[in-house]
């Protein structure tokens, strides 16, 4: 039986649409689309168990895979199989996840799982820009409880026009790089790079997005009636109490309003909190608690959220004390580890990074391969958050999606200060050792003056800061925090981090909590987060100032050099033995990459101090040393021959010619040693390749005065005795070959022929 199916399909101008398509593909999942653009194919499924499970919150998974067989490749390595994820897969996966999650009501907690895969790869096309909306399409054909469709875009700008889901190709001249993710209503997460933008340049790319996210939200609720929408499902809810609600206010409110409004560390503030919440629970019999005990810290933790949100909308005060636009004291430190090659720590209230730089060459550089996407990574950088930094103790189990998201935050906000020219492959490792609020954002300052004191010579220095929102609808009010606190990052009703330098913004992650946040709020919490980030940057410039003149003693120094690609094989040597005992020798390593635009060899050498670098560099000399007919040069000998001595340049040591016996003297030589001896040092003339021996020749005596009386020796005359046809009188010609017994055959052959 043919499968009905059913399409709709979004114009992006310039030629290019998406298309939505279901009822062919995966029907036995309780939704499942598949998008297209151009040839790339996404196909996303959604499942979600109608129990719901014992957990008081939404176990949600996004999970995003690239198969390799989409871009007719196998996947590397030993194993042909895909296996764990890639980062760029991870950071697809929770950029979908932080717009879905809200979306589901508070008390829905079945297992739901989003799976969306690349089924067929386009060049032109970027498969991640599309996940978002292959996802909440897939919803919009379920049952789901879900409260309304959504969509992301990828914003660019080229020449200052902005484009929706640009080519990877336009996409490198761009100066905007935002994945932006809103409903029909309202942007609820913004994240990207910048290349140095105002904040009315970033609101007005959010705002071009969210046209286009309208329209792509109005294609889904067409393709969801036209298959026919699916009533939503029934649920148990979780169990309310009003009664038991307000008591629980009552009791709370004003003893955590009390506690906030004095102002106190983490650890003071969390003790005094969870002494309330003892107190209250005191007030139950022991029976009462294991019926509604859980309600109880249900309602604890609204109370106390109720508190902190109105100290700071009504008196402009927070947890620590600080006003809204406060930023806790900083301090910071270069040079703190001896043995790395940049180091730093970056301390601001209860947070601290330490941050590492090592320099190497290209063959550390991290390679990317993924179906969608090969290259390398000549600069990146690796977060670490280890559970001793919030004072907990659990199980390490790999890199966490959350650790891979934030350092991909702080690698994309420095990454543009890296000059272009920098000759190394920089790797930056920020440990973090204490977080309470925005540990990426002190990865970002702890890596700006550690790439600093490595002698990396950043453009500009970069610094980050977290903020939130706590808005009241009713009232109008709005605070904008600066600085957020780990505790107060899930009291707002917004929060987002922005790194730049002082000239503009370079990377932003953003996500927005509260329907129908206007812009022009937006834009003042910009503002405000510009003036925090400021005053962070001077805190950092007054540590550092300015990158390092140099790399330190004991970190490599990195020397390029371009040279023919005819000289390349001559430098590695059979089966690589030059290069090999050269690296050994000089104690550096030697990296040689091909320039397909140039089609020359480009030469790393690393190695620390200058002795083995130069000993390279003397090598490649030597190699690309071409001398001039007729000029002069200073050779010395290096071995002795019975029929003359080799001898190498000296301005190119390891390059020889052969000084034949016949060009030492005017004199007739004898013996060698008579003239010139081992290490001994004179000039020469170069003639070129004799045309005799097609060897290079040069010569000693040619620039030794004549003895006197000296008289030439005649050349030899190698026609004498020779008839006009080339024989000499034995009947041989020129090569040895007996002419006479030809000329027999031939009168042989004549009589034959007779």
């Amino acid at each position: 039986m043919i499968p009905k199916v059913f399409r709709e399909v979004i114009d992006l101008g310039d030629g290019r649409e998406i298309s939505i398509e279901t009822g062919k593909l995966a029907k036995q999942a309780h939704g499942s689309v598949v998008v297209q653009s151009g040839n790339c194919m996404l196909l996303c499924t959604v499942v979600s168990n109608y129990k719901q499970a014992d957990v008081d919150f939404l176990p949600l998974t996004v999970d995003y895979r690239e198969k390799f067989a989409a871009a007719g490749r196998y996947p590397g390595g030993f194993f042909k199989r895909e296996a764990r994820p890639s980062d760029g897969e991870v950071l697809t996966m929770r950029l979908v996840d932080r717009v879905l999650r809200p979306l589901f009501p508070k008390d829905y907690h079945s297992e739901t799982q989003v799976m969306i895969q690349l089924m067929s790869h386009d060049d032109n096309v970027m498969p991640d820009a599309m996940a978002g909306l292959a996802a909440s399409a897939a919803i919009q054909l379920s049952d789901f409880p879900f409260e309304c469709p959504i969509s992301e875009v990828r914003v660019g700008r080229v020449n200052g026009e902005f484009i929706v889901n640009p080519t990877r190709a336009q996409l490198e001249e761009s100066d905007i790089d935002m994945m932006i993710g809103a409903s029909a209503d309202s942007v609820m997460m913004v994240e990207g790079e910048m290349d140095e933008i105002s904040e009315e340049e970033m609101t007005e790319a959010i705002k071009f997005a969210h046209e286009a996210i309208k329209v792509q939200c109005e294609a889904q609720v067409k393709l969801a009636e036209a298959f026919g929408k699916k009533e939503v499902r029934e649920y148990e809810p979780e169990r309310e109490d009003e009664e038991l609600a307000k008591k629980i206010h009552d009791m709370a409110y004003d003893k955590v309003y009390a506690i906030a409004k004095a102002g106190s560390a983490k650890h003071e503030r969390s003790a005094a909190f969870a002494e309330i919440k003892e107190e209250i629970k005191a007030t139950f019999t022991e029976e009462e608690l294991e019926d509604i005990g859980g309600l109880v810290s249900k309602y604890y933790s609204k109370a106390e959220k109720a508190a902190v949100r109105d100290l700071t909308l009504n008196e402009g005060l927070r947890l620590d004390g600080r006003k809204t636009d406060e930023i806790r004291p900083i301090w910071c430190e270069v040079d703190y580890l001896p043995s790395t090659h940049g180091s730093s720590i970056f301390t601001r209230g209860e947070t601290q990074a330490l941050a590492t730089v090592t320099l190497g060459t290209s063959r550390e550089a991290n390679q990317i391969d993924m179906p969608s996407f090969e290259g390398e990574e000549r600069f990146y950088l690796h977060y670490n958050f280890p559970p001793f930094s919030t004072g907990e103790a659990r199980p390490i189990r790999g890199t966490s999606r959350r650790e891979v998201g934030h350092g991909n935050l702080a690698q994309r906000a420095l990454k543009g200060m890296v000059p272009e020219d920098c000759p190394y492959t920089v790797r930056v490792v920020s440990e973090v050792l204490e977080s309470n609020g925005s540990s990426s954002m002190a990865t970002v300052c702890s890596g700006t003056m550690a790439l600093m004191d490595a002698g990396v010579q950043l453009k500009k220095p970069v610094s980050g800061i977290a903020m939130g929102l706590i808005s009241d609808a009713d009232s109008g009010k709005y605070a904008v925090l600066s600085d957020i606190l780990g505790d107060e990052d899930h009291l707002g009703d917004m929060d987002f981090k922005v790194t730049g330098t002082a000239d503009g913004i370079t990377a932003c992650q953003m996500d927005i909590k509260v329907k129908g946040l206007s812009y022009e709020i937006l834009v003042n919490a910009l503002k405000q987060a510009r003036d925090g980030r400021l005053h962070i940057l001077e805190k950092l410039t007054d540590t550092i100032a300015e990158p390092n003149a140099e790399v330190k003693e004991h970190a490599p120094t990195m020397v390029t050099r371009r040279i023919p690609n005819e000289f390349i094989g001559a430098l590695i040597g059979p089966g690589g033995k030059v290069i090999q005992e050269l690296q050994k020798e000089t104690d550096t390593t030697i990296v040689i990459n091909e320039d397909p635009v140039t089609e020359e060899g480009i030469v790393e050498v690393l190695g620390v101090g200058s002795k083995g670098i130069d000993a390279v560099m003397a090598k490649i000399d030597s190699l690309l040393f071409k001398p001039e007919v007729g000029s002069i040069y200073e050779v010395k000998v290096v071995k002795m021959l019975d029929f003359g001595a080799v001898v190498e340049y000296t301005e190119a040591p390891g390059n020889e010619v052969l000084l034949h016996v016949s060009e030492l003297a005017w004199e007739r030589t004898e013996n060698v040693s008579d003239v010139v001896n081992m290490g001994d040092v004179f000039d020469v003339k170069y003639f070129g390749i004799d045309k005799r021996t097609r060897k290079e020749k040069v010569s000693r005596k040619a620039i030794l005065p004549k003895p006197e009386g000296y008289v030439e020796r005649p050349p030899r005359d190698n026609n004498r005795g020779r008839d006009n046809r080339g024989r000499d009188n034995r009947g041989r010609d020129s090569r040895g070959r007996d002419n006479r017994r030809d000329d027999r055959r031939s009168r042989d052959d004549d009589k034959k022929e007779e």
